[in-house]
């Protein structure tokens, strides 16, 4: 299978140099970097050549990397049932920069790519109706970005005055945010409100013990 994806890797960076880049494999998966200048292009030809039969876009996601200039990953996982093998298309992206929306190549790409949208804030042009996914309409920022607050902008709840659900700033007591635990896996040691009986059952076992 590997060699099959060399010779569409090597074939892609013929036909697309303006596109297509480094074919790399690591741990069995095949990624073919690319830039979103002649995307579509490759991405059509990935999908209709005799010897590639891409046809199954099986996902579109991202990846931050706030530290870099080139932020975002963009990654296309493509699969051909045809010939039983799978590559991933990668992109480097800039914050603001626009990739062009691949929905009229893979019907699939319309919510996966609302769904990047949304998280991530990466823009798709052309796409017929980039809108939130999976957060609210007048949902403040983009979830998954590594710069978006733990605890969100605003916080909802039901009022009873009102009777309608309302939106309001976040207001959570920061003690509770710092954490400082060098295992994921150690809990919290401190007591909270409403734990003194589990700390009172520690105690007693050990007295037992």
């Amino acid at each position: 299978m590997s060699e099959a994806l060399k010779e569409i890797g090597g074939i892609a960076q013929a036909r697309f140099p303006d596109c297509a880049g480094e074919l790399v494999f690591d741990r069995g998966q095949a990624t073919l970097h690319a830039s979103s200048e002649g995307l579509l292009e490759l991405l059509t030809w990935l999908r209709d050549d005799s010897d590639c039969l891409f046809k199954q876009l099986i996902d579109v996601t991202a990846v931050d990397y706030p530290e870099r200039e080139l932020r975002f990953d963009v990654i296309y996982n493509l699969l051909s049932l045809r010939h039983n093998i799978r590559i991933r298309v990668k992109l480097k992206v800039a914050e603001e920069a626009v990739v062009p929306s691949c929905v009229g190549i893979h019907n699939a790409a319309l919510w996966l790519e609302r769904e990047v949208w949304d998280m991530y804030g990466i823009y798709f042009s052309n796409h017929p109706d980039l809108r939130r996914i999976l957060t609210d309409y007048g949902f403040e920022g983009h979830p998954q970005r590594r710069d978006f607050p733990l605890t969100g902008h605003v916080e909802m709840r039901y009022d009873e005055d009102e009777k309608r659900v309302i939106y309001e700033p976040v207001k959570l007591t920061q003690a509770f945010r710092s954490f400082d635990y060098v295992s994921p896996w150690e809990g919290s040691q401190d007591v909270l409100p409403g734990d003194e009986k589990a700390q009172d059952n520690q105690a007693e076992a050990g007295k037992d013990g």
